[in-house]
């Protein structure tokens, strides 16, 4: 059944599995037809980000709970519902998964040459588990699709990465798969918990989050630790990045722009979604954890970033510092905080995802990433380096861009809450600055590149297109973010009903 699902089809089920179904075609053609091949990875994406935007449109951002409900029970005597629906948090990260996945696959048009075949099917499978994983309403579902994004993700980096791609793609599997196993533990224990009620065991949310306030407080404890070691791993928040900078290093451009653009999210996702609701009481007594991890992932990432020498690693230890601005909005439990929070999980993946894609555009020509070894491009690809020098700032919070709004909004929570956590947010201000204006002139505007000094222009489909697209979306969402922030209030609003505390007064009823 679809719920109250006003299309009467079940839309998410085919935005969702399309993708599986366009792997398995992908799989079917001839290896020697490269362009068939590559013609219907792009059709499938393509003809899904048209269906997302028949969600978005549809989606009625006043409405409460959830919309374009699919449901159905699959496992009675289980308790097990194969259950999809998206409210203000999902809605927005479903439509972004798309639009990257899109980018993804139209950028490795030319630029993927080896194992076509096994390389769009992987990312195409990829695209179904990031979806999934945003409209899951039944617990042991979204583990499923948690699970079905990190083989896809470990073959990109250790088939078609660079440099020690191999050793990677194992860092990045055996730290997320980690991560998965413990939030399977708690996910088995909230199976048994609810086995001893009257209609049985369940793992659907809406039934989790009525029972989960009257769960013992040992209990909700080990919920919250349990969950979040998985989705802090996923993000990643200090001290579990570590295998982040080596997998966007070694990843191809499509992998580097899917792992920052949407992988980083599921982690913040995981904590509004699941962590929150199953564990409200232990969340707010152990806020003070996140919210300090937070401060020095924030400063951590930013001072670090200014010693990096690699372009794409300065680009991936700046992500560790956004991702924890979103940690610290999500556990200030305000209302400013979270609507920031879920607006720099878009806005990131909006600027990152063409940032990569810009140093995959410098990597095709110059075939390095050594900032010493470049300079002067603006002399020779001028259009490109406005657009890079456009997302360069935007990454650094300039007005007018998304990551500003973002950022003022989870500032201004912070400050309300504890002043002293504002503190950092100031420094990474300035350092943010220093380091992005530091890298813009040193590629850019210093010396010549020492090698392919001419740099043919950009290809229009696979670059050109997608860094306008997504610079002119950052600005929209700067310059006019009302609609994203209304779109998410009924259920940033919904989230924080749950949580043992004063309205609005978010964490500042701790010590």
């Amino acid at each position: 059944m679809y719920g109250n699902n006003a299309l009467g089809i079940p839309i998410l089920t085919i935005v969702t599995l399309l993708p599986l179904v366009g792997a398995l075609l992908v799989a079917l053609l001839p290896k020697n037809a490269a362009n068939a091949i590559r013609w219907t990875a792009i059709a499938i994406a393509g003809i899904d980000m048209v269906l997302m935007l028949v969600v978005l449109f549809s989606y009625d951002r006043a409405g409460a709970g959830f919309q374009l409900v699919d449901r159905v029970e699959w496992a009675r005597g289980l308790g097990l519902e194969y259950y999809l629906g998206v409210d203000g948090i999902a809605v927005l990260l479903y439509f972004l998964t798309s639009l990257l996945s899109l980018v993804a696959v139209v950028y490795s048009f030319s630029f993927v040459n080896h194992r076509l075949k096994e390389y769009y099917a992987s990312l195409l499978v990829l695209e179904t588990g990031m979806l999934g994983v945003f409209v899951a309403l039944d617990l042991s579902l979204f583990y499923v699709f948690f699970e079905l994004t990190l083989i896809p993700m470990a073959l990109l980096i250790g088939v078609w990465g660079h440099g020690r791609k191999l050793y990677s793609a194992m860092k990045f599997f055996l730290y997320t798969f980690a991560g998965s196993l413990v939030m399977l533990a708690a996910i088995v224990s909230v199976y048994v918990q609810t086995s001893g009620r009257p209609g049985g065991a369940t793992l659907n949310y809406v039934d989790l989050i009525q029972q989960a306030p009257n769960w013992s407080y040992g209990f909700q404890t080990w919920m919250f630790w349990g969950f979040f070691f998985a989705f802090a791993v996923k993000m990643p928040l200090f001290p579990f990045h570590t295998w982040l900078p080596d997998a966007h290093v070694d990843a191809p451009t499509a992998g580097s722009i899917i792992l920052a653009g949407v992988l980083l999210k599921m982690g913040g996702y995981g904590f509004l979604r699941w962590l929150i609701p199953l564990s409200p009481e232990a969340s707010v007594n152990f806020a003070v954890v996140p919210l300090a991890l937070s401060v020095v992932a924030i400063l951590y990432g930013a001072y670090i970033t200014l010693v990096q020498r690699d372009l794409k690693k300065l680009i991936a230890y700046s992500s560790v510092a956004s991702m924890g601005f979103t940690v610290l909005g999500i556990f200030t439990f305000t209302q400013q905080g979270v609507q920031g929070a879920i607006l720099q999980m878009v806005s990131h993946g909006l600027i990152s995802g063409a940032l990569f894609l810009g140093v995959g555009v410098i990597y095709e020509r110059l075939h390095t990433r050594e900032i010493a070894r470049m300079g002067g491009i603006a002399n020779l690809m001028g259009v490109f380096t406005a657009l890079f020098v456009v997302l360069s700032l935007a990454n650094l919070g300039l007005p007018g861009m998304s990551a500003f709004v973002a950022e003022i909004l989870v500032t201004l929570a912070a400050f309300r809450v504890q002043w002293w956590l504002a503190v950092p947010v100031y420094a990474y201000i300035i350092v943010s600055a220093a380091y992005m204006l530091w890298m813009v002139a040193r590629v850019f505007y210093l010396g010549k590149p020492q090698e392919n000094h001419e740099m043919p222009p950009m290809k229009l489909w696979q670059e050109a297109v997608p860094l306008v697209g997504l610079a002119l979306l950052s600005v929209l969402m700067g310059v006019w973010a009302t609609p994203f922030l209304e779109t998410m209030e009924p259920a940033v609003s919904a989230l924080l009903d749950y949580l043992p505390i004063a309205p609005d007064t978010g964490t500042a009823l701790l010590p």
